[in-house]
């Protein structure tokens, strides 16, 4: 079960959360108005493994990941991820907050921060689609506002991103 709140930070806010993109298809709608994207986040593995056994997470337990970013499916790197998550209601569905920054490189780039509240059925088979509130942003995404849709994709997460300034 814990591996799933994990998997299901891919805001990767939750992360993660969630892209870089040299050629990424980033469509400004124009400079002033924002950025359309689609990225696809893949979790990092860490030397903590799956352990799916353990007890089941209590309230203020929090846990943090990391995903690569990518264009496509196997496609080109565009950047990373970093999110973490703590749990602030237990239950079901149980509720994480999580915080997550997306770091992008090339053209436009810069970093997208985001947060969201998650709520986590544990008896749901897979997470559903949900929203990551965009908070801000650096280089190219200066005054960053939006929401990036985080939705399950196989191994991936498919992030879309709806950016304004």
């Amino acid at each position: 079960m814990f591996r799933s709140f994990r998997r299901v930070g891919v805001l990767g806010v939750t992360a993660v959360a969630a892209g870089a993109f040299s050629a990424v298809a980033a469509v400004p709608a124009s400079a002033a108005e924002g950025f359309e994207f689609t990225l696809y986040a893949q979790e990092v593995p860490t030397d903590q493994g799956g352990d799916t056994t353990g007890p089941p997470p209590e309230l203020g337990d929090s846990f943090a990941f990391a995903d690569d970013l990518f264009r496509s499916k196997g496609g080109d790197k565009v950047g990373r991820d970093g999110v973490t998550c703590t749990v602030v209601r237990t239950g079901s569905p149980s509720d994480l907050v999580c915080v997550g920054t997306f770091v992008l490189n090339g053209g436009p780039g810069g970093q997208i921060m985001g947060q969201t509240l998650l709520s986590v059925d544990q008896d749901a088979e897979e997470q559903a689609a949900f929203d990551i509130a965009v908070t801000g942003g650096t280089g190219d995404f200066k005054d960053a506002r939006g929401t990036i849709r985080s939705t399950p994709d196989g191994d991936f997460s498919r992030l879309e991103f709806h950016i304004t300034r």
